[in-house]
């Protein structure tokens, strides 16, 4: 039983009751069981779990800035700035991290921001502390970009995007996005946090795959890499000015060199093994047919596999029927998504096997047929 709290915090009570009304008050889940198979990790090539050999120190102990630089830092920023082609990486202490203080590091109050509607948390806090003027355009519209690009009064622009968004396992068309942004002088920012270490050639990245170079690239160490962290690549240039000028960085104590180190041993862990990346394509096509079999449509392609389901009590009823089975897939509700779209997001992994997914949309089926 809970009972309002009295005093200056007294209306967050209220707040959160108003959220239970809805079905949208989140409360931290039971941890993981040993035989429990979850759907929601971001672990993409399932190497979260495993021991690095030989880890550096546990903390940096200040910004890298004054005493915090260390060399797992610079091992782990020229990996991948080598593997992804790149002059220069910088590593940030997470993947919000990156984005807000990359955004608005390089966006102000005289420059414009085409955005995405589906665009991150942090892409759009980014742009909002940059005070540059937002113009938030629908989802993978070319041709509102374009409008936004072509209206502007602005000096800068710069077009934000995701190469793939995991809620709706979509992505833009990064060719035409480039040759957009080119012709208006616009500098083409993509956050490749959800395709990394899976999509494009080598798991590099989307806009790999079709020969586009971003001017800013972002990435995280906390998915595919099964470690901690995120990093902003491109332009000795780009570097020396976040180093200088992004917030989240200068301000925050330096990356965990434990977890620097442990990036950088699963990049080279992914790389010598393709069969992983081979794996978790092979699997999400599994799943997303076996769910088109049962007229569920999920959204988009590759890894992340949406199941809109609509009303939020029928995704947490059928998410909570797959969690008597040991299937952890928690229900996607708004904000996080549009009302009347609360959906299931099954992400698989290398971890993941046919019988993990074969058990997953029996587990499905029969949750529905209950609800019918």
């Amino acid at each position: 039983m809970t009972h309002s709290p009295r005093g200056p915090l007294s209306h967050l009570h209220d707040a959160l009751s108003a959220l239970a009304a809805k079905g949208l008050r989140r409360t931290p889940p039971a941890p993981l069981a040993d035989d429990d198979v979850s759907f929601c990790s971001n672990d993409y090539l399932g190497l979260a779990r495993r021991r690095a050999p030989g880890a550096a120190t546990s903390g940096a102990g200040a910004s890298r800035l004054i005493a915090g630089e260390r060399q797992a830092h610079a091992a782990l920023e020229h990996a991948f700035a080598r593997w992804l082609g790149t002059e220069a990486c910088l590593a940030f202490t997470s993947g919000y991290a990156a984005n807000v203080g990359t955004v608005a590091a390089l966006a102000g109050p005289d420059d414009l921001i085409v955005s995405d509607a589906l665009n991150h948390a942090s892409l759009i806090d980014g742009a909002r502390l940059s005070r540059a003027r937002v113009a938030v355009t629908r989802h993978n519209d070319l041709d509102a970009i374009a409008t936004a690009l072509a209206g502007r009064k602005e000096k800068r622009a710069w077009v934000v995007v995701e190469s793939y968004y995991s809620m709706d396992a979509d992505g833009p068309d990064l060719r035409a996005l480039r040759a957009l942004c080119d012709a208006h002088g616009a500098a083409l920012y993509v956050d490749e946090a959800h395709a990394l270490g899976v999509l494009g050639p080598e798991g590099r990245w989307r806009a790999a795959e079709v020969g586009v170079t971003p001017d800013i690239f972002v990435g995280t160490f906390g998915k595919s890499f099964g470690s901690q962290g995120a990093f902003v690549a491109g332009s000795l240039v780009l570097r020396d000015w976040l180093w200088n000028r992004a917030r989240t960085f200068v301000f925050s104590t330096g990356l965990s060199p434990m977890a620097a180190d442990a990036a950088r041993l699963a990049l080279e862990e992914a790389l010598a093994t393709p069969l992983l990346r081979e794996r978790v394509r092979a699997l999400a096509l599994r799943l997303r047919e076996g769910l088109a079999a049962l007229d569920l449509h999920p959204l988009g392609f590759g890894h992340v596999v949406p199941v809109v389901l609509g009303s939020n009590e029928r995704a947490i009823a059928v998410a909570a029927a797959l969690a008597t089975h040991g299937l952890i897939v928690p229900p996607i509700r708004p904000p996080t998504v549009p009302e009347g779209t609360a959906r299931l997001r099954f992400t698989v992994t290398a971890a993941h096997d046919e019988q993990h997914i074969d058990k997953a949309i029996e587990a499905v089926r029969r949750a529905l047929e209950a609800l019918r």
